[in-house]
C-alpha cells in the first residue's frame, strides 16, 4: 500500500510542476513591482497585469483595510481592474493605491469612464493594507506618508523577477512570533493552466506547528523552496497556537494576498477562485481569521485559456490549486525574511541554524 501510495502521489507530481520562477509572475501577462522605506521599515507590491483583468475579492478577517473592493461586486459596473496593490503602513498605506492609480492615469490606462476629450480614464486599484506601525520604525512623517510615492515606485519597478522576504508589503511584517514577509509560488497544470499566489504575511496566527520550525504548509511544499522538513513536526495539543502573537491587538496583523490564472474567468467564477484560496491561509497559518486579522484574499484572471467542457470542474480545480499556491507562498514569505539588526522577531533561518 505504501508503494502504491508512493507512486501515485509521485505519478501526480510530475503532472504539475512550479513555473520557472516560482512567482506569481509565472501567470502569463502579469508582473510585479516592489519598493520599500527602510527607515520607516514599510513597503509596497503592486500586482500590475499586462491589459485590464478579471478580479474578484474576498475578506475574511476582523479588521479589514481595503479600498475599492465593493467595485468588484460581480453585479457592479466594472468587471476589471488595472492593478491590485498590497500594502504596509495600515490605513496610511491605502494611499499607495492613490500613487498607482496616478502612475496609470498618466499612461492613459484606466476604465474608460467617457468618451469625450479632456476627459481622463479611471484607472481601478483595489487594494489591502497591512498593520507594521509597531516595528521600530521612523513613522514621523507628519503629513507626508510615504506610500503614495512608494506605490509609485513599486509600479515603476514591476517586471518578472521580484525579491521574497524582507521586501515589498511584508517589509515590515511580522507572522506570529516570527518575521513576517512577502512570498509567492505558482503552479503550471499538465494541460498548461498556470495558477500563482504572492503574499504578505503580517499574521496573528503561527507559520509553524509544534516542533517551531515545521511549516504548517509542508505537505505542499515542492522541492524542498521552503526548507524541506518532514511534516512530522507539525504535531500540536488542542488549544495550544504555538508562535502566534500572544497580545493581539485590532489591526496589528493581516495577511493579504493575491492569486491569479491565465484561465478566462468571469467575475463570479473569479469570486470563487477568491473564496476557496482562503483555504490557503487556514493551510498555512494557525489560528486564521481571527477578530484582530484583516486576511484579504485578490483573485486576477489574466484571460488567455478557455476553461473547457467542464467549466464548473475547472474552476474548482483552479481555486484548489491556488490555495495550494498560497499557502506555499505564505511559507516562503517566512522563509526567505531576515531581521534587520535589533528586530524584535527573530527569523526562522536563525531557529532553525541555517
Amino acid at each position: 500500500m505504501d508503494k502504491f501510495r508512493a507512486a501515485c502521489h509521485s505519478n501526480a507530481m510530475s503532472k504539475a510542476r512550479p513555473g520557472p520562477r516560482n512567482l506569481i509572475t509565472d501567470v502569463p501577462g502579469l508582473t510585479v513591482g516592489q519598493a520599500q522605506d527602510e527607515a520607516v521599515r514599510t513597503g509596497v507590491t503592486v500586482i500590475l497585469p499586462d491589459e485590464r483583468a478579471v478580479c474578484a475579492v474576498d475578506v475574511r478577517g476582523g479588521g479589514p483595510g481595503t479600498r475599492e473592493t465593493d467595485a468588484l461586486d460581480p453585479e457592479n459596473l466594472v468587471d476589471a481592474v488595472d492593478a491590485v496593490v498590497l500594502s504596509g503602513g495600515s490605513m496610511y498605506g491605502l494611499a499607495a493605491g492613490d500613487g498607482v492609480a496616478a502612475w496609470l492615469g498618466a499612461r492613459g490606462r484606466g476604465y474608460p469612464a467617457a468618451s469625450r476629450p479632456g476627459v481622463p480614464v479611471a484607472p481601478i486599484v483595489p487594494a489591502a493594507i497591512l498593520f507594521d506601525m509597531a516595528n521600530g520604525g521612523d513613522k514621523a512623517w507628519g503629513l507626508e506618508p510615504p506610500y503614495r510615492r512608494l506605490g509609485i515606485a513599486a509600479a515603476e519597478a514591476a517586471g518578472l523577477d521580484f525579491a521574497l522576504g524582507v521586501a515589498g508589503a511584508g517589509y515590515g511584517a511580522k507572522a506570529g512570533q516570527l518575521k513576517g514577509g512577502t512570498g509567492s509560488a505558482s503552479i503550471v497544470t499538465h494541460d498548461g493552466y498556470t495558477v500563482g499566489a504572492i503574499a504578505g504575511v503580517n499574521s496573528f496566527g503561527s507559520v509553524v506547528g509544534g516542533d517551531g520550525l515545521t511549516f504548517w504548509a509542508s505537505p505542499f511544499e515542492i522541492d524542498g523552496e521552503f526548507g524541506g522538513r518532514s511534516p512530522a513536526g507539525l504535531a500540536i495539543p488542542a488549544d495550544d497556537w504555538g508562535l502566534a502573537k500572544m497580545n493581539p491587538g485590532v489591526r496589528e496583523n493581516t495577511t493579504i494576498a493575491c492569486v491569479a490564472t491565465d484561465a478566462i474567468l468571469t467575475p463570479v467564477q473569479a469570486r470563487r477562485v477568491a473564496i476557496m484560496a482562503q483555504a490557503g491561509l487556514a493551510q498555512s497559518i494557525r489560528p486564521i481569521h481571527t477578530p484582530f486579522d484583516g486576511d484579504v484574499v485578490f483573485a486576477l484572471s489574466t484571460g488567455r485559456l478557455p476553461l473547457g467542457d467542464a467549466p464548473d470542474r475547472q474552476v474548482a480545480r483552479i481555486g484548489a490549486l491556488a490555495a495550494d499556491c498560497l499557502a506555499r507562498a505564505v511559507a516562503r514569505g517566512v522563509y526567505e525574511a531576515r531581521g534587520w539588526p535589533g528586530c524584535d522577531a527573530p527569523d526562522w533561518r536563525s531557529l532553525a541554524g541555517t
